[in-house]
């Protein structure tokens, strides 16, 4: 495997990769047990270059030096990129950008501290990712705090018995008290503060990815002739089935209908769009009087009282923050907007960023702050400072 990944990545260097090779390439090296042999090439590399103006003893440098002239992967708008990959080292420099970027964080070359010529960048102010954290209100107005709880029963309910799993989640399990028809129920809110996440399997099965800085609010047992839940901020629903009784998600101005399905809504208050991207099945999509069908691929991005279609979405992009990861290709205030909920910071820009000019790539939501920083500061176009747990923007 080595000898065709180091065939497909010289072949990569000197600019005759298919689109379907450069793709294949790029997953290769999204695996993190192919991150050392992607070092190794890389580094092989900048060794044989003659072309920068600098000794080869200081790596580092020469990796920073590059970032600084090629400023791969931040792209203005406007810019011209035919030809860009031309000069053999060019090449070398967009392979770098590739393990940073896609590869499991951010790491520095420096061969004068460790034997494998890999440092990781650490800062003074550093602040850690979020993880598994929530509240549960239930109906009757206490409040339990999830991510405190050992795993085990978390209360009783008419109809229900909630459940805390070893891994997190919350099960609601039916019991011989469900409510009949026209009978009260109880509704339930877990929230998954700033830098937190959850996951909740409701009354019918569904299972329910929580966001940060999201809620969602159920019953405590579905009856009548619909499943309806209140949505604020970001989920992931996979719907259990039940043709009888259509699940519906109310957000904003939104109602979203489906039978049984896999989609995410994003409807944070501080967003311009409420957006609805279906992944399996079908769900329809209503504000304001107007209803769309959504097939597989496509989004619903709803502002004010419009509805617009588009098919042209990444899924691994939207779905990326339930799978432990940030996948970017937008500007740098969408960009912050996600560290800031996933981190719980607050964001301040010196100067309006220019809203035309983007960043793409991906790392896990695992990484500290600073790592995901300095990697934007690479491209030379931001510069971060870090006050307490406020992010300082500067050009």
């Amino acid at each position: 495997m080595k000898e065709s990944l180091n065939a497909l990545f010289v072949k990569y260097l000197e600019d005759n990769c298919s689109e379907a090779e450069i793709k294949n390439l790029l997953e290769h090296f999204k695996i993190p047990q192919n991150e050392e042999l992607l070092k190794h090439f890389i580094l092989t590399e900048l060794e044989q270059q003659d072309e920068l103006d600098f000794p080869l003893v200081d790596v580092e440098e020469r990796l920073h030096a590059i970032y600084n002239r090629v400023q791969i992967h931040a792209r203005g708008a406007g810019a011209q990129h035919k030809g860009f990959f031309k000069m053999r080292w060019y090449r070398v420099a967009a392979a770098a950008a590739i393990f940073i970027l896609f590869g499991a964080g951010l790491f520095l070359f420096n061969q004068k501290q460790n034997s494998d010529g890999l440092r990781l960048a650490m800062v003074k102010n550093n602040i850690k990712p979020g993880y598994n954290q929530a509240v549960l209100t239930l109906a009757n107005g206490s409040k339990i705090n999830l991510s405190n709880l050992v795993a085990g029963q978390v209360a009783k309910q008419l109809g229900a018995s909630i459940t805390k799993t070893a891994n997190g989640q919350i099960i609601y399990q039916a019991t011989a008290n469900v409510p009949e028809n026209g009978e009260r129920v109880g509704y339930n809110t877990i929230e998954a503060p700033a830098g937190g996440q959850w996951q909740v399997i409701l009354p019918d099965k569904s299972h329910v990815w929580l966001n940060a800085l999201s809620s969602i609010t159920y019953p405590t047992a579905f009856i009548g002739n619909e499943r309806r839940v209140q949505l604020k901020g970001e989920a992931y629903f996979e719907v259990a089935h039940n043709a009888a009784m259509p699940f519906k998600v109310s957000s904003r101005n939104q109602t979203v209908e489906v039978l049984g399905t896999h989609f995410d809504i994003m409807a944070y208050d501080n967003e311009p769009l409420i957006k609805t991207t279906l992944l399996e099945g079908s769900v329809k999509v209503s504000n304001s009087g107007k209803v769309q069908m959504l097939k597989p691929g496509q989004q619903a991005q709803v502002g004010g009282s419009d509805i617009k279609m588009t098919s042209d979405v990444d899924l691994e992009d939207v779905v990326a923050w339930k799978n432990g990861y940030f996948k970017f290709n937008e500007n740098l205030e969408a960009i912050m907007s996600k560290i800031a909920r996933w981190y719980d910071v607050s964001v301040v820009y010196q100067s309006k960023p220019n809203p035309d000019y983007t960043f793409a790539g991906e790392i896990s939501r695992e990484r500290d702050l600073s790592e995901i920083l300095k990697i934007m500061e690479y491209t030379g176009k931001v510069h971060f400072s870090i006050e307490g747990r406020r992010i300082i923007v500067n050009k």
